[in-house]
């Protein structure tokens, strides 16, 4: 698992550098064609890692639950980010990466809901979870290298 750990610390550094020289009007805009922006993308991440892997294993996640409706599958940006929104995000992004590795390593992951996903795969376990937050994470950097080049 420690290389699964090490692909997700990649992902959201590659995620914070694609969004580093970003303003506010540009993480908040919302392209034509598209439902959704480069922050809403961010909370997106950090929300749906909290949900696969703490809230499928019946955990306290680390997020308000304000948060997480906000940013949960099925949301959309309701209104723009504010600049201490984006350094929650931006924070939350390598503390919960931090986190859930060593909540791995200390075996706090005991039981798992098991739940089928978009994608037609079901996790079973929290080591499913774990794989599958990366790919989910890896294809929302997609979606956001393409927002990116409309705003």
């Amino acid at each position: 698992m420690k290389k699964h750990f090490e692909y997700l610390r990649v992902t959201r550094n590659n995620v914070l550098k694609l969004i580093e020289n970003l303003d506010l009007a540009q993480l908040n805009k919302i392209p034509e064609g598209f439902n959704n922006n480069l922050a809403w993308n961010l909370g997106h991440i950090v929300a749906t890692q909290q949900l696969l892997c703490y809230g499928l294993s019946s955990l306290s996640m680390e997020l308000e639950n304000d948060f997480i409706s906000s940013y949960r599958k099925g949301s959309k940006p309701e209104g723009d980010i504010s600049q201490a929104d984006l350094d929650f995000m931006k924070n939350q992004m390598i503390v919960l990466a931090d986190k859930v590795e060593d909540d791995y390593a200390n075996g706090i992951f005991k039981d798992y809901k098991e739940y089928a996903t978009s994608f037609n795969a079901t996790l079973s376990s929290i080591e499913d979870a774990i794989l599958f937050n990366n790919m989910h994470e890896t294809m929302h950097l997609g979606f956001m290298i393409a927002l990116k080049k409309m705003v």
